[in-house]
């Protein structure tokens, strides 16, 4: 059953899949330490919904086994002066929507093979430690920017997860470390990747993730600055991973991704018009897209401090 659960996965679409239990998280303890440690910033829904990712089975109280699946999402796409910079897995189709539909088709597969099979799909909006698992199936291990890799694919990847009742023989979790390799910290524009309590953390607070996309309100002068021509998310740290790499005559451990969806990219307008973008043009230009997540303040927001570093 397990290796027919792959089968399935892959031919949906997925491009890795592993299994581990749904044994509660032994990362849990580091992430109250980040909460407590106030490196979440405005995102109180982290700790609001904290006591949930203590077990899978406070999502789904039949979990035995939960299946990880990751989506590549690489693009190289050329930017252009005075136009927004959006992260590149925001490109496309929202990849919420995506892994989601994905992930229930092969939870109701599951359970027309198992008659009685409960099973509960999981992408960013459920409160599960989705890397902690995915590292246990196997998919990747952490880099010092805190991202997953996967050192035959790079980091350029999602992950979905899916909780089932089913007992299914775990996978081994994956291994590999960044050793000597400092790039992603010494590239990071506002020195958010931070080393405290023995690992590698990122400090959300600086993050230019976190700063254009979850935070609401204004960004100090100093952070301002730093975010250059980010509109949407960042990139740095990926960009710069060796992992990530082509190098002379070997292929690219992180190939571009096939994925339709990834690939519908929208016109986004120049940096002048989405700084006084209205609700209605808003709204259909962000329809089905993650960036819809900044908000229409937040991206108006964005896009003057973009204008006010192009000058600068």
């Amino acid at each position: 059953m397990k290796e027919r659960i792959r089968e399935h996965a892959l031919a949906l679409g997925f491009d890795t899949v592993g299994f581990c239990s749904a044994d509660p998280p032994s990362t849990f303890e580091a992430l109250k330490q980040w909460t407590d440690k106030g490196y979440h910033g405005t995102m109180e829904y982290m700790v609001r919904h904290l006591a949930l990712r203590k077990d899978p089975r406070e999502l789904l109280d039949s979990a035995r086994t939960v299946v990880a699946v990751t989506q590549n999402y690489k693009q190289v796409i050329a930017h252009e002066p005075g136009r927004p910079r959006i992260a590149t897995y925001a490109l496309g189709r929202d990849y919420h929507k995506t892994l989601r539909g994905r992930l229930r088709s092969l939870g109701r597969w599951i359970e027309q093979e198992q008659p009685g099979a409960e099973w509960r799909a999981c992408v960013d909006s459920a409160p599960i430690m989705k890397r902690e698992y995915a590292n246990r199936a196997g998919l990747g291990w952490y880099g010092k920017n805190t991202c997953l890799i996967d050192t035959k694919r790079g980091s350029w990847f999602v992950i979905g997860i899916l909780l089932t009742s089913l007992e299914i023989r775990p996978d081994k979790p994956a291994k590999g470390g960044c050793g000597t390799c400092t790039k992603c910290i010494e590239a990071c524009p506002t020195q958010a990747i931070v080393y405290e309590q023995d690992r590698w953390q990122v400090d959300a607070r600086r993050c230019i993730s976190y700063l254009t996309i979850e935070h609401k309100g204004d960004i100090s002068q100093e952070l301002q600055g730093k975010m250059g021509d980010w509109t949407f998310g960042c990139d740095v740290c990926q960009q710069v991973c060796p992992f990530n790499e082509q190098r002379e005559h070997q292929p690219a451990r992180a190939k571009a991704t096939t994925e339709r969806d990834f690939l519908k990219l929208r016109e986004w307008p120049d940096l002048k018009e989405l700084a006084q973008i209205d609700q209605h043009k808003w709204d259909e230009l962000t329809r089905g897209s993650a960036v819809r997540r900044a908000g229409l303040e937040g991206i108006k927001r964005n896009a003057r401090i973009n204008l006010a570093n192009l000058q600068t």
